[in-house]
C-alpha cells in the first residue's frame, strides 16, 4: 500500500476537489493507497475557503497538521512572498518545523496540492516529494498563466500536464509523469485564426484570460490535471514506477526512465 502525504495551502475549490477525488478513488478500491496526514500551511481562521477544506479533511478522518507559514513570518518580521528560488533563513527554519510536525508518519511520496511554496533543499532531499505542472516536460516554466501566454507567443502546437519531482530547481525535478494534448485542430483552428497578428502584449491587456484561445487551452490542461494526478498515484501503487536513491524515476524493471508517459491512459479516461 502506498502511504501518501499532502501539502495544500487550500486556497479555492480546486484543492477540496482533487482531495475529494483521490479518497473516492482510494475507497473505491481504484488506488491501492492511504493519505497519512494533510498538512496545510495555514491555520483554523484564516481563511474562510482554508476552513472549509479543513472541514472536508475532519470529515474524512485524516490527520490534519497545520503550521501557518504567515505566523511564522510575523515571528522573522519577514513577508510570506518569497520568488527567489534561494530561500531566506526563516523559510528554511519553517521547513524544518514542518518536518518536525510530520515526522512520526510513514509516508513513501508526498504530493503538493495546490501548496503555495517553493520547498527548500532540505526537505527535498528527505522526502519524495511530487508536484503538477502544466507544460510539457520541455515546456515552459512557471504559473498555468505564464505558461499559456508562452505557448500563444511560441504558436505551440502542443502542450501537456506533468508530474514531477520537487527539487530546488523550480519546475525542473525529474519528470515521473506526463500526458499530451494538441492545441491545434478543430476545436482550436478558428481560435488561432482570430489572433491574426495581434501582439500578445495587447491580448493581455484588452482581454486577459477572457481570451477565447487562453480560455481553451487552460481547459484542455485543466481537465487533464485530476487524472494524472490518480494515475500517477497508481503507477507508484502498483509499482510501475519508483523513485530510486539517486532521486531517479525508474520503471518495473529499475530502468532509469525520462518520465512515464499517461497520455493514452488520461484520454481513454476523458473519452469516457
Amino acid at each position: 500500500m502506498l502511504n501518501i502525504g499532502w501539502y495544500s495551502t487550500a486556497r479555492g475549490e480546486s484543492s477540496r476537489k482533487l482531495l475529494q477525488t483521490t479518497v473516492s478513488s482510494i475507497k473505491s478500491g481504484v488506488l491501492n493507497a492511504r493519505i497519512s496526514f494533510v498538512f496545510c500551511s495555514r491555520e483554523p481562521g484564516e481563511s474562510e475557503k482554508t476552513d472549509l477544506f479543513f472541514e472536508l479533511v475532519k470529515g474524512f478522518s485524516l490527520p490534519l497538521i497545520c503550521c501557518s507559514v504567515k505566523k511564522f513570518a510575523d515571528a522573522y518580521q519577514q513577508k510570506v512572498g518569497v520568488k527567489d528560488e534561494k530561500l531566506p533563513v526563516w523559510r528554511l527554519e519553517y521547513d524544518r518545523k514542518v518536518m518536525s510536525l510530520i515526522k512520526g508518519f510513514k509516508v513513501d511520496v508526498v504530493v503538493l496540492a495546490g501548496y503555495m511554496l517553493i520547498v527548500g533543499d532540505e526537505m527535498c532531499k528527505k522526502y519524495n516529494m511530487i508536484n503538477l505542472h502544466p507544460a510539457l516536460p520541455d515546456g515552459p516554466k512557471g504559473t498555468w498563466q505564464e505558461v499559456i501566454w508562452r505557448l500563444m507567443e511560441e504558436k505551440a502546437c502542443e502542450s501537456g500536464v506533468m508530474m514531477h519531482l520537487v527539487t530546488p530547481d523550480l519546475d525542473r525535478g525529474p519528470v515521473v509523469t506526463y500526458c499530451k494534448y494538441a492545441i491545434t485542430g478543430p476545436q482550436f483552428d478558428n481560435l488561432w485564426e482570430s489572433m491574426n497578428t495581434t501582439p500578445i502584449s495587447q491580448l493581455k491587456n484588452l482581454q486577459g484570460e477572457e481570451n477565447e484561445l487562453f480560455k481553451a487551452i487552460r481547459h484542455a490542461g485543466f481537465i487533464r490535471e485530476t487524472p494524472l494526478i490518480i494515475h500517477t498515484l497508481k503507477s507508484f501503487a502498483d509499482c510501475k514506477i519508483k523513485i530510486d536513491r539517486e532521486k531517479k524515476i525508474v520503471d518495473h524493471h529499475g530502468h532509469h526512465i525520462d518520465g512515464y508517459d499517461l497520455t493514452e491512459e488520461i484520454d481513454r479516461i476523458l473519452a469516457k
